[in-house]
């Protein structure tokens, strides 16, 4: 009886989701209603209705309109970060689990005061000295995600280098470097899949979180982190200014937690 290689209903659910989340978001500029600075300071702080079905902000902007392309820059964020920091943490832990000896030890040491850190406070101040434009953000999140990466990395490294065919091929003369590209790393993908969901979701939360602080994307930019710190002192009277964003980011993150989830249980 073959086993079945199907991901479960939720996370073809949430991976949906998040492709649709990708394509509103590219084509914001084609569906959104309104255009992204357009003010209209007749109908300010209005509710949802049938001609702003997000409500306006407090200059009477289209919330829908916003939201869209605060995706934009979130979901970039998100992916980038995440892309950068996966391939520093495959990086970092298959050096240190191939090569062993002082460089494994010297690698997870600087690893072990990374994770010492606490991560939030860090990219606060560092954010807060640079001044950071979405790209550097970008790096910064990513550049503070790799150590989970590089340690589970390095353990998967080292379970494949103490396997016969590795041992067989590196008897025969294959050089290094052709043993880590054609045996070890293919070995890691699933690993590196696995950790690049986990880490979109966690990308879109420190940039969320560093710009409800004030030092993520800074206005007239919009990211849903930044909506969410514009909405904070009128979440009493005008909730739908926080809902709608805070709602997305929960979406968007369970969606990544849910295909990680799956993806380690396949």
């Amino acid at each position: 009886m073959r086993a079945t290689t199907r991901l479960p209903r939720q996370a073809v659910i949430a991976g949906a989701t998040l492709i649709a989340l990708v394509v509103l978001a590219a084509l914001a500029p084609v569906i959104s209603p309104f255009a992204f600075d357009a003010l209209d300071l007749a109908h300010r702080r209005a509710g949802p209705s049938v001609s702003h079905w997000f409500g306006t902000d407090e200059l009477g902007r289209d919330l829908l309109t916003r939201v869209l392309f605060g995706a934009r820059v979130s979901l970039a964020v998100g992916f980038v970060s995440a892309a950068v920091s996966v391939l520093l943490g495959v990086a970092i832990g298959a050096t240190a689990g191939w090569t062993g000896r002082w460089i494994d030890a010297v690698l997870m040491r600087i690893t072990d005061a990374m994770l010492a850190i606490p991560r939030l406070p860090l990219l606060m101040i560092a954010a807060a000295i640079l001044a950071p434009n979405v790209a550097v953000l970008v790096l910064l999140v990513g550049a503070a995600g790799w150590m989970e990466t590089a340690r589970v990395v390095r353990a998967e490294v080292q379970s494949i280098k103490a396997n016969d065919f590795v041992t067989a091929a590196r008897a025969v003369g294959a050089a290094s470097s052709r043993v880590v590209v054609r045996h070890v790393l293919p070995g890691v993908l699933p690993t590196a899949a696995v950790a690049t969901t986990l880490a979109v979701g966690r990308g879109i939360l420190l940039e969320s979180a560093l710009s409800f602080f004030g030092v993520g994307v800074q206005p007239p930019a919009a990211s849903w982190g930044n909506m969410l710190y514009q909405a904070q002192t009128t979440m009493t009277s005008e909730p739908w200014l926080g809902i709608f964003p805070g709602a997305l980011i929960f979406l968007t993150v369970l969606c990544c937690n849910t295909l990680g989830t799956a993806l380690t249980e396949r």
